[in-house]
């Protein structure tokens, strides 16, 4: 009897801010499609971050190997760039330089978020600061592991944002952010090709985070009970929705023809067939249309 070999059994991921949500559901699949995935972020079991949640980088390096990839926690501050250079350091000297994926998914912008007020009433420090843990992250990240993947002339990036069109975000910060990341994807995208490496931007829809599964009072397993409080969230997504989009792309050969575009799951999911874990298809524009768009205008089109 023979196994398939799973599609990314020879590849080395790193997730950067892989402690939860969104980190967390990409660390885990790439792990089911067989990857050693480095999971980074500054909740660990040796302390929390300011955010006070109880996740930890090494519960979601367990759950990679449980789920048939190898996990490796290695606490990092991306703000930070000393540790960050120790971590591109240490993959170098331990995987021999290689690195096939890196996500950059760091955010922890939830509580620096104003939803309430324009630009010239919010708090100058706490909106630049969001800007440097969401932006700033990532260029630092990518600034330390794009030689690894420079050097072996192939790779995938990827950077996690929060919606794939121009429309406004409702916050001023929040979207520049989002806005920017997007930007991160296109600028790298144009740099990194000559080198054979793809780099995209990537958006899930309405993702039920450990955080927001806690807003509606819900587990995992009761997260329908959240549907009385918000009808929309019945067609919200899972973090393992993302993190399937993200394998199927490191698995996809012809990768480079989607370098520098701004990227769904839900597109994604008809494309590569799968699904989410209930084993259906969320497509958030498409209850946007139905549901919202009269309200609140269309979301736009792709960037």
């Amino acid at each position: 009897m023979t196994h398939d070999r799973p599609p990314l059994a020879a590849k080395v991921a790193l997730v950067a801010g892989g402690t939860r949500g969104g980190g967390r559901g990409i660390a885990v699949a790439l792990g089911a499609a067989g990857a050693t995935v480095y999971v980074t972020g500054r909740s660990s079991t040796a302390g929390r971050s300011e955010l006070d949640r109880p996740e930890t980088i090494e519960e979601t390096a367990e759950q990679v190997t449980a789920a048939g990839g190898t996990g490796i926690a290695v606490r990092t501050d991306h703000s930070r760039p000393r540790e960050v250079r120790a971590l591109a350091d240490r993959i170098a000297t331990e995987r021999n330089g290689q690195l096939d994926i890196l996500v950059n998914s760091v955010w922890g912008g939830d509580p620096l978020t104003d939803w309430e007020h324009p630009l010239w009433e919010q708090d100058l420090d706490t909106g630049l600061r969001l800007l440097r843990q969401a932006v700033e992250t990532h260029v630092i990240t990518s600034r330390f592991m794009l030689p690894l993947m420079v050097a072996r002339t192939s790779g995938l990036v990827v950077e996690v944002t929060d919606g794939n069109t121009a429309r406004y975000r409702g916050s001023f910060f929040y979207d520049l952010a989002k806005s920017a990341v997007i930007r991160l994807a296109v600028a790298q995208a144009a740099e990194l090709q000559p080198h054979g490496i793809t780099a995209v931007a990537l958006t899930p829809g309405f993702l039920r985070s450990e955080a927001l599964l806690e807003h509606f009072g819900v587990t995992e397993a009761t997260w329908r009970d959240g549907v009385a409080k918000d009808p929309h969230f019945a067609y919200s997504e899972t973090p393992t929705y993302l993190g399937r989009a993200v394998a199927a792309l490191a698995a996809d050969p012809a990768i480079m023809t989607k370098t520098g575009r701004a990227l769904a799951t839900w597109d994604l999911s008809k494309e590569y067939g799968f699904t989410d874990t209930d084993g259906g298809q969320p497509d958030w524009p498409a209850h946007w249309a139905s549901a919202l768009e009269e309200e609140h205008g269309p979301l736009g089109d792709p960037l």
